[in-house]
């Protein structure tokens, strides 16, 4: 194309033709970008579609199924996880933990021999139980025997008193061949003589003398004897009621093992006053000292044990020197009467 050039006037360059709707690049035509008119959404609906499909083909058919123990070996836990087995459920083996173990019940001999055998092997840990017996039943034995057991397994242990002189009690436990003021002396075993007004005073105060001793030495037996004198303070069953929560309350909060010594014959005297405290408590034995023919003659019921598979049956037993009660292996035949 020729063009000519004017005198005052700049030269104008060529005009390129205008290109067509088809571009070549790199030797490929283009097509023009169409919009689509499918909506985002459905977009979304679509892919999660997909999703779920590719979801449901990984999971195996039952021709395809992997065993649970296959399944367990591969992922076998260590040592110290706390999944120990696994079990089947759906198609997939469900891997469970192991359940935790129920704490044992603990006991606390009772010295007496056979008793444990007929008791499941002692007392109960930290529990309150009751002693019933009429005079001559050796219920003061029954109690020193289990506290001395206490001490030859190294325990510290209190004997409360509401009636016995110090001198006149150790004297008659030497008798049997306990030597009480030798094991005082040890710091093993400690003598408190106290009132039953005393008593009352300490459960209102809140702890008082019993429980400088229980705390500052460690005590984990505990016997009161007798408690009949404490009960008789009371006027109604209420007052009595609230007196006997608060000192069990008391003595289960001092993590002690405890008896407690109740003046009242099973067979004869009726169980009024006894009835709260027998039905607190956690353990309740009677001791009968009847007459069979001429002989008068000592047996022992375990009329309950919170917790324990006890014996229902009634068994003789017997006092003797340095060795104290001894209970009978085999159970009582007869029938205990008035």
């Amino acid at each position: 194309m020729v063009v000519k050039k004017v005198a005052g006037t700049k030269a104008v360059k060529p005009i390129a033709k205008v290109a067509t709707s088809k571009k070549i690049v790199n030797s490929r035509t283009v097509k023009p970008v169409v919009k689509s008119s499918v909506s985002k959404k459905a977009v979304v609906r679509k892919n999660v579609s997909s999703k779920k499909k590719a979801v449901l083909n990984s999971v195996p058919s039952a021709k395809d199924k992997v065993p649970v123990s296959s399944v367990a070996r591969k992922s076998a836990p260590s040592k110290k996880s706390s999944v120990t087995s696994v079990s089947s459920g759906g198609k997939f083996g469900i891997i469970n933990k192991a359940p935790k173990k129920r704490k044992k019940f603990e006991r606390v001999s009772s010295g007496i021999k056979n008793l444990d055998k007929i008791i499941s092997g002692g007392f109960g840990k930290n529990s309150t139980n009751l002693i019933v017996g009429g005079s001559g039943n050796g219920k003061s034995i029954f109690s020193i025997q289990f506290l001395l057991e206490g001490v030859k397994r190294g325990e510290s242990v209190l004997y409360i008193t509401f009636e016995e002189k110090k001198d006149v009690f150790y004297a008659n436990m030497l008798e049997l061949g306990w030597d009480l003021e030798k094991y005082e002396k040890e710091g093993k075993f400690f003598f408190l003589s106290y009132t039953p007004q005393k008593v009352r005073t300490m459960l209102e105060e809140g702890g008082g003398e019993i429980e400088s001793i229980v705390l500052t030495q460690k005590v984990s037996r505990i016997v009161m004897d007798s408690i009949t004198a404490f009960v008789m303070l009371f006027n109604t069953e209420v007052e009595m009621r609230e007196g006997t929560l608060s000192l069990f309350s008391m003595l289960r909060g001092w993590t002690c093992t405890s008896l407690l010594v109740y003046e009242r014959d099973p067979l004869i005297d009726e169980r009024e006053k006894s009835r709260v405290l027998e039905f607190e408590t956690d353990s309740l034995v009677f001791l009968y000292f009847i007459r069979l023919k001429k002989d008068r003659e000592r047996f022992l019921e375990v009329y309950k044990m919170r917790g324990t598979n006890h014996s229902t049956n009634i068994y003789s037993y017997e006092i003797k020197a340095g060795k104290g009660i001894s209970v009978s292996a085999t159970p009582y035949k007869g029938k205990l009467r008035k």
